[in-house]
């Protein structure tokens, strides 16, 4: 397994660092060749990932619940991931407000019928992205009986984004799926908590349990009580370090 070096266990930790143009807290990495990844934790689903130069941003939207999120001074995307097309995670606005002419759009094929455009990717497929960035979309859907209907088998994607050697899985809508112990060498996971649509409580920490990330952050969560997480794998002396942000 590759070893991820870290800027700091005060700055990856606390999570004291805060994006300058809008006061939205990042997560800065290194990887084995001394470069910066830094991800901006918008809310709920929405994630910015920038690396040597080259803007990712994924499942961008303008509004979730009541908050607003502003693009206007955030840097133009080279790419756009989407996972699938429900609104907290496709959002036509968001996308038009952060493309340029180069901009490429990759995302499921229920995503790629509503907006009308992008590149389809399905699950266990990969592409590389730049110089350093490779894609692979993996499978995320429910199994809960009676739950299958928010998200079906099949339909949507998480991601994972290998860059400089360092490993990043955003999973999409889904539960704790067998798929998941398929994945491996995760260095950060972003889980969602957030029943009857994505996991419980015992489903995400099952899942961080097979996945084995060297760090987790639960994001897409609205009301449940993420710390619970985060206290149970501590207890449990699991290794992973979780760090608590409002993703609601």
């Amino acid at each position: 397994m590759k070893t991820l070096k870290f800027l700091s266990l005060t700055l990856l930790f606390a999570s004291a660092v805060m994006n300058a143009q809008k006061n939205y807290p990042v997560e800065t990495l290194v990887t084995k060749d001394g470069k910066q990844i830094n991800i901006t934790l918008f809310k709920h689903a929405s994630l910015a990932i920038e690396y040597d130069g080259e803007e990712i941003y994924i499942d961008p939207v303008t509004k979730v619940a009541d908050t607003d999120i502003d693009y206007s001074t955030m840097p133009k995307a080279d790419y756009i991931l989407v996972t699938h097309e429900h609104w907290d995670h496709l959002d036509p606005k968001a996308i038009e407000e952060l493309s340029k002419p180069s901009t490429q759009i990759i995302l499921n094929a229920t995503s790629e019928k509503q907006l009308g455009k992008g590149t389809i990717i399905g699950n266990w497929q990969e592409m590389n992205l730049a110089d350093g960035i490779k894609l692979e979309a993996v499978p995320a859907y429910n199994t809960t009986p009676g739950r299958e209907k928010f998200h079906p088998k099949g339909n949507g994607n998480g991601y994972i984004l290998t860059i400089d050697g360092t490993r990043i899985y955003i999973a999409g809508d889904t539960e704790d799926i067998p798929e998941m112990s398929q994945i491996k060498d995760i260095d950060l996971a972003f889980l969602p908590v957030n029943q009857p649509y994505t996991m419980t409580i015992d489903q995400a920490e099952k899942a961080a349990l097979t996945i084995k990330p060297k760090m987790l952050i639960p994001y897409h969560f609205g009301d449940t009580p993420v710390a619970q997480l985060k206290e149970r794998l501590d207890k449990e002396n699991s290794g992973i370090q979780v760090l608590l942000f409002p993703m609601e």
